[in-house]
């Protein structure tokens, strides 16, 4: 364990947070015993307007800082959504969990209202998981734009009729992502991918805005899925040209998992059907059949991979409130509940208050996760040998 705890001395309740952190600590430690050597504990985490309190909800107490470090410390690389424009309150929860062996990369701020100003990031152990130096927001090609040219036409005429005066900068302005998918390539022992992190358009449950959701979601796994094939196909070319067709092109053919809020609604939906497309496929540890009851659907991790040593061992998500915040917990941090002049002291509604707040606390999201195996060496020697 890296965690620097040293400042929990200086919360408002130390009694409180230490308590709380010894019980998440005794609870996680199942968890942390997951991280081994020849494997990689991969997660993603949409830690809720972290930490912009631009809804007045927060700011997130001192405290929470610990209880956030406390579950990203159960892995070894973790993609965060929703990071917001201050970027102190991520350098605090690296500072926690130790920059020694933690390291971060953070996209710049979204652009444009339907991108609201966030932005993502991943946070990786130094000793588990290599920079590979490759890193870029995805930009649609034309021919794969979220909204096509008919579709910026029809609004277009619209407009000359007087319509919908504003039809034509709505269309144009979902022609890419709302909010900018982020790759990064890393390297976990043996294993080389490209790591894509998203927080997908949401909108409206049907609809026009439906549709943008779920075109953002086809858009990004055809933009993957497509340059996955042309690479491997150039890498037969290159095989063939050179003289050795028998080389398996398959391991030098980058791959891809993608990972985040993808706003799916559920198991059986469009919005998941978009995603699990084109080869793209979620682990069976972590779907809707292995995990039936979670709140929400929204979070997802699809993998496209062509090294067939590839495999997920196990997954599941976090319960965040376990420990913390919990639903009969109303009354331990009621004095730091955020409260306005007109809200009501009936029982029910200090219960949702609270339950609101403490979204706002840790998220409204639970932490998903696989773990992957990275050791490949008998594999590697079993084929040398047979080589030879």
């Amino acid at each position: 364990m890296t965690i620097d705890y040293s400042g929990v001395a200086r919360t408002k309740d130390p009694a409180r947070t230490s308590e709380r952190l010894l019980r998440m600590r005794h609870r996680l430690r199942e968890l942390h015993d997951k991280r081994t050597e020849g494997s990689l504990m991969l997660a993603t985490w949409n830690i809720r307007d972290f930490d912009g309190n631009r809804f007045g909800w927060g700011p997130r107490l001192d405290e929470t800082f610990y209880y956030l470090a406390e579950v990203c410390a159960c892995f070894d690389l973790v993609a965060v959504q929703e990071v917001n424009d201050d970027l102190a309150p991520l350098e605090r929860l690296v500072e926690i969990l130790g920059p020694a062996e933690w390291d971060w990369l953070v996209t710049d701020l979204t652009e444009g209202r339907a991108g609201n100003g966030e932005r993502m990031a991943f946070l990786y152990r130094r000793s588990r998981v290599s920079f590979r130096h490759i890193a870029g927001e995805v930009v649609l090609p034309e021919g794969q734009l979220i909204v096509g040219a008919k579709q910026l036409s029809e609004a277009s005429e619209a407009v000359a009729e007087g319509e919908a005066p504003a039809a034509v900068g709505e269309v144009a302005g979902r022609q890419q992502f709302a909010r900018s998918p982020f790759l990064v390539a890393f390297q976990a022992g043996w294993f080389k991918f490209s790591l894509c992190t998203v927080h997908i358009y949401y909108g409206d449950e049907s609809g026009d805005q439906l549709e943008h959701r779920v075109n953002e979601i086809r858009g990004l796994v055809d933009f993957f899925a497509d340059r996955q094939d042309d690479e491997a196909k150039e890498r037969r070319r290159r095989a063939e040209a050179a003289g050795t067709p028998g080389h398996d092109t398959r391991l030098d053919v980058e791959n891809y998992i993608l990972l985040g809020d993808f706003n799916v609604v559920s198991p059986g939906h469009r919005t998941m059907e978009a995603l699990e497309r084109r080869g793209f496929t979620v682990p069976p540890q972590i779907n809707g059949d292995a995990i039936p009851d979670r709140d929400h659907f929204y979070d997802q991790i699809a993998v496209r991979t062509k090294d067939e040593r590839f495999q997920v061992l196990e997954g599941g998500i976090v319960d965040m409130f376990a420990d913390v915040f919990g639903d009969d917990d109303g009354d331990v941090w009621a004095d730091d509940v955020t409260k306005r002049d007109d809200d009501s002291d009936d029982p029910d509604e200090v219960r949702k208050r609270y339950a609101k707040w403490r979204s706002w606390q840790m998220s409204d999201h639970s932490p998903l996760w696989i773990r992957i195996d990275t050791d490949f060496a008998d594999e590697y020697l079993e084929s040398v040998g047979a080589r030879g």
